[in-house]
């Protein structure tokens, strides 16, 4: 069973959602799959995901509200199978976790939806738009699955 960590900058708003969309398509296609997520900073570990942004999903049908912030180890290395970081610095952030010898892949969650051409999902925490963000989060978590099932 894969184990699939998602990383933000914060962990309230884009890499939940990663989470809750990702863990939604996996069950929905019968793919089993371990999922989690986790920020590159710990300004809000233990606290829930953003409101604004857990009631775009539950819009969506994703509830994000068991959900609690937590900044990503060095340790998840060894836990995950792979981890999917939402833009390149923190892509950046995360590498500078990696410990000497680890091989666990790193990458871009909007890599998996090149139809796009976005290379990152904007922080709706800054840009308000958590439509969008929950659009390409949606778009990419459709490219993982195939990733994984094909």
């Amino acid at each position: 069973m894969k184990k699939i960590l998602f990383v933000c900058l914060g962990n309230i708003c884009r890499s939940p959602s990663a989470e809750a969309v990702f863990a939604a398509k996996a069950q929905a296609a019968c793919y089993p799959v371990i999922v989690d997520s986790a920020g590159t900073g710990n300004w809000h570990v233990g606290e829930p995901p953003y409101g604004p942004m857990q009631q775009a999903a539950q819009r969506r049908g994703y509830d994000l509200s068991s959900l609690r912030a937590r900044q990503i180890t060095a340790s998840d290395f060894e836990g995950f199978d792979l981890i999917v970081a939402m833009d390149e610095a923190n892509l950046r952030d995360i590498e500078r976790l990696r410990p000497s010898g680890s091989e666990t892949p790193v990458t871009l969650m909007m890599s998996y939806a090149p139809e796009t051409g976005e290379r990152a999902v904007p922080d709706p925490y800054y840009t308000r738009d958590f439509d969008e963000a929950l659009n390409l989060i949606e778009a990419a978590a459709n490219g993982l699955l195939a990733s994984l099932t094909n």
